[in-house]
């Protein structure tokens, strides 16, 4: 499978709680670790053993040869990753002790990333079952990804976070957009706070030519529409710690799934675990499951 994506820097701080508008507040920690969407995503597919290439770029920075060495280092495929001369991108994520966070993101060279990148990577690769793309790089880059693994037979997810503006014509080549509640309340107009409004917003996803809507709901499971069906999975109980990077885990774990030909039922509850394991340490890559540990939490909660 193939990722699309951004790799930041992140800065992570640790406290006790968010500063208020205009207050200063003592953070209790900080600590630096690999990040960005894209970078997650490919992770979190790669340590469920799927092979992965990554298409993206870093800077010329400390920061550039620290994120492609985490990269080679979990066996991904980095031909796709471009070097370019700037700032690599980076994320400040402030976590408090209940586990929320919120995040900046700096672009860097994120923002650099082509169409043309984009399909002349892909065209190269021999095999393609998933293409799998985020909000972080540039919308035309968004677009020819989802349009070239469409034409190559690949089956494209779209996790529209951040909320922008994509336009029909990128739904039109996904096969599954995967927007939490939040995004998909911004996506649509539509409120997603109960279980009828978030079907609700899925088939709204669906009517602009999204093959299927996937509607992440925190604590309260995912729901998901498609143009015949509905349904919706349950999550896995876990004693959360920090939430960054759970969706991200779930994406990868989706695409993971899907990429070995499990169907979408069972594709879910391998991303709601890989989602909640992911909840129970901190950071973004440090946090992101192995297989080992998803399949025991599948079969557990199975038995």
């Amino acid at each position: 499978m193939v990722v699309v994506g951004s790799l930041n820097l992140d800065l992570v701080i640790g406290l006790a709680r968010m500063p208020d508008s205009g207050e200063t507040v003592f953070g209790e920690r900080l600590d630096q670790h690999a990040g960005g969407k894209g970078l997650n995503q490919a992770v979190a597919a790669a340590r469920l053993g799927v092979a992965v290439s990554m298409i993206g770029a870093v800077g010329s920075d400390a920061a550039g040869e620290f994120l492609r060495g985490v990269v080679t280092a979990e066996g991904i495929d980095d031909n796709g990753i471009a070097g370019l001369t700037g700032t690599s991108g980076t994320a400040v994520i402030e976590v408090d002790t209940g586990g929320a966070n919120r995040i900046v993101v700096i672009s860097g060279t994120n923002d650099l990333v082509t169409p043309a990148h984009v399909e002349a990577t892909l065209a190269a690769l021999a095999d393609v079952a998933v293409v799998l793309t985020q909000g972080e790089v540039p919308l035309e880059a968004i677009e020819a990804a989802m349009a070239a693994g469409r034409a190559r037979g690949a089956i494209t997810i779209l996790n529209p976070a951040p909320v922008r503006d994509y336009p029909e014509s990128v739904y039109r080549h996904v096969d599954y957009v995967i927007p939490n509640e939040h995004e998909a309340a911004h996506l649509t107009g539509l409120p997603t706070d109960t279980t009828v409004d978030a079907f609700d917003a899925a088939r709204a996803l669906v009517a602009r030519g999204a093959g299927c809507a996937i509607i992440t709901r925190g604590g309260k499971g995912s729901v998901w529409a498609s143009r015949n069906s509905t349904g919706s999975s349950d999550v896995f109980p876990v004693s959360p710690v920090d939430t960054v990077a759970a969706g991200d885990a779930f994406c990868g774990g989706l695409a993971a799934a899907l990429a070995e030909g499990r169907d979408l039922p069972i594709a879910l509850r391998w991303a709601s675990a890989a989602g909640a394991l992911a909840t129970t340490v901190e950071g973004a890559v440090p946090s992101l499951p192995r297989r080992a540990a998803v399949e025991a939490l599948v079969a557990a909660e199975g038995s």
